[in-house]
């Protein structure tokens, strides 16, 4: 019923739309970001490292992986601008932040994400935290970019349940979003019945969520010589993090703390929830059956609840239960291929207090990005649930 009075929408949208002169693209970068010949690039002690392991891979002093940046900063600005707007939605209720809040690590602080359906979804959000160095996406791996993994939230009819064609529908009837994408793109909006496309939608929101970084913890600075950046209980933490024992830091390596790899490590779904088979659709892989992709662990304190399934509330629950043995939580009649990291490593309970301390020193906010105090829509950002003037959820027009 809804979809049918999607033009209707669309028009609503651009009645209640904002002045484009009221919203001005940032011309600088965001911080962390040097503007170089018109693009933002990346500045990070890191990119001073070098590994015998490889970039990505290794101890304190470590090089960063190969990552996403040079995009504009009008791209990354108008970015923003997308991703915080339920326009992008099939019914303006939901957007890209709604599922990914910047005051929820950009998770949402669900076990199991809830779209325009009003449904819990399949797994939890991921967080997006220095998403721009990830070589795949989703908790299966199935996106190989940030272009392509957006696709599956905005499109899928349980997350934000629009279509290609409606939403560049959507945003062509929003006059402000016209006039923001030809300032972007000035060279492709000389004649009047040039239209928004879809790859400058992917592109803008993939460049916001480039600049998403997070080098800068406790843990960071530590890891650059400032030996006093962590206390004595946390630097236990990190010894125990580390060790032969744990082995924690194996899959959860610096300075992503993720190795990037998939892992059977045979975690329990939440109760009535049948058996995830996770990357194995992904890569038609059974070894891979129940694997997933290993998270970061940046800024994991702000991300519960964890896991895939959001089956654990907090981070000493997650980290005990590794030591209740390999594949102790296996459902029965399911026979996986555990990752063989997993064992016995019969912590201690004051050992698993310390990894807590220690994990907690990766928090880092100080490059979180402003939500937008208006939207070129005229919706509101976030969690907005409230349609335009004049029409309700279920597309019916309103005589209020």
């Amino acid at each position: 019923m809804l979809r049918f009075f999607l033009p209707l929408v669309a028009l609503l949208f651009a009645a209640s739309s904002v002045v484009a002169d009221d919203i001005v693209l940032n011309a600088d970068c965001p911080p962390g970001f040097e503007l170089t010949t018109g693009h933002c690039e990346l500045r990070s002690l890191y990119q001073m490292y070098a590994s015998l392991e490889g970039a990505g891979v290794g101890g304190l002093k470590t090089g960063l992986p190969d990552y996403r940046d040079r995009f504009t900063p009008q791209q990354i600005d108008l970015g923003r601008y997308l991703f915080f707007d339920p326009a992008l939605s099939v019914d303006g209720t939901v957007s890209c932040a709604s599922c990914h809040h910047p005051d929820k690590g950009f998770a949402d602080g669900r076990g199991r994400s809830i779209g325009v359906s009003g449904e819990p979804l399949k797994r939890s959000a991921p967080s997006l935290w220095n998403v721009a160095f990830l070589d795949t996406l989703f908790w299966d791996a199935r996106a190989a970019s940030l272009e392509e993994q957006m696709l599956g939230p905005l499109y899928d009819e349980h997350e934000m349940g629009n279509s290609p064609e409606n939403l560049l529908r959507t945003l062509n009837s929003i006059p402000s979003y016209r006039q923001l994408f030809a300032r972007t793109w000035p060279g492709e909006f000389e004649n009047p019945d040039d239209r928004i496309r879809l790859d400058q939608i992917y592109t803008a929101i993939a460049a916001f969520q480039s600049t998403l970084i997070s080098l800068n913890s406790r843990y960071d600075q530590y890891a650059h010589g400032y030996a006093d950046a962590l206390t004595e209980q946390e630097k236990e933490g990190m010894n125990i993090f580390r060790s032969f024992v744990a082995r924690c830091a194996e899959c959860h390596t610096p300075p992503l703390f993720s190795n990037q790899q998939i892992a059977v490590i045979g975690t329990p779904e939440p109760e009535g929830l049948p058996f995830d088979v996770g990357a194995e659709r992904t890569l038609n892989e059974p070894s891979q059956r129940g694997g997933f992709k290993i998270p970061s662990l940046r800024n994991i304190e702000l991300t519960a609840p964890y896991m895939h399934s959001g089956r654990f509330a907090t981070l000493r629950e997650t980290a005990a239960f590794y030591t209740g043995g390999r594949g102790h939580a296996v459902p029965e009649g399911e026979q996986l291929k555990i990752h063989w990291h997993i064992w016995e490593p019969k912590l201690t309970d004051a050992e698993l207090d310390r990894l807590v301390d220690f994990m907690k020193t990766l928090t880092d906010e100080s490059f979180k990005p402003p939500e937008p105090l208006q939207l070129p829509s005229g919706l509101l950002p976030v969690h907005n649930n409230t349609a335009p003037a004049g029409i309700t959820l279920t597309g019916e027009e309103s005589n209020e």
